[in-house]
């Protein structure tokens, strides 16, 4: 097995092999199932520990601790095929909403004729593949992310790339309908006009209306909790 590839499969097989109550097969019987060293499992789970995902007990054994998983670990799930709980997928569209607002407003004072170049270049290959019938996935992350890169807060970057990650498998079937990509391409185009001519109010406005339809999206699939009053 690679490396690279044990922290998502450990974190999958955990999940798919704990007892009622959460605990998991030992260090010794995970690194048989992997074949494996355990010292590279006790290394994985050192990692998964940090992230939240395990907890590790004094001559009790390993257990699960999923419910306090970090962001970091719920898009390692993702990665992992591994179900997420519904009020932690909602409240985490709920936050990429608030940090994107944040992030259309800052890049309106950072932003530099690279990322304009970056997002026109973007702009462009959606409507190439809308002419072609073909639903914008990709192209929608690459837009919002180009908008993040632009505050120059690599931190800011990281956190906000998880959302993507953990919606990866999702945003093909969410653009999938041309129409919803048509619409949503005509809100970039009124986000980066806005980006370009440095408003800052706008453009956060634009931003949350645009991210409104999405996290509407993600409350009527998975049944997320009501708005508060």
């Amino acid at each position: 097995m690679k490396e690279n590839s044990l922290l998502s499969d450990l974190a999958a097989y955990l999940f798919s092999n704990s007892s009622g109550n959460g605990r998991t097969p030992s260090e010794r019987e995970l690194a048989e199932h992997f074949n494996v060293s355990r010292g590279l499992i006790r290394e994985a789970l050192a990692i998964l520990e940090a992230m939240r995902i395990v907890e590790r007990r004094a001559k009790s054994g390993i257990y699960l601790t999923t419910t306090e998983a970090s962001v970091d670990a719920m898009a390692l799930f993702a990665k992992a095929g591994v179900p997420l709980d519904p009020i932690l997928i909602y409240e985490t569209v709920e936050l990429r909403k608030i940090h994107e607002i944040k992030a259309a407003e800052l890049a309106c004072a950072r932003a530099t004729e690279e990322n304009y170049a970056r997002l026109r270049e973007i702009l462009d290959l959606s409507e190439a593949k809308l002419a072609q019938g073909e639903g914008l996935a990709r192209e929608d992350r690459d837009f919002h992310l180009e908008i993040v890169r632009a505050t120059k807060n690599s931190v800011f970057f990281r956190v906000c790339s998880v959302y993507y990650v953990m919606g990866e498998q999702r945003l093909p079937i969410y653009f999938g309908d041309l129409a919803r990509s048509r619409r949503s391409h005509e809100e970039h185009l009124r986000i980066y006009e806005a980006l370009v001519a440095r408003d800052g109010n706008l453009a956060q406005a634009l931003m949350s209306a645009h991210l409104q339809g999405a996290e509407s999206y993600w409350k009527g699939l998975i049944g997320g909790p009501p708005m508060p009053e």
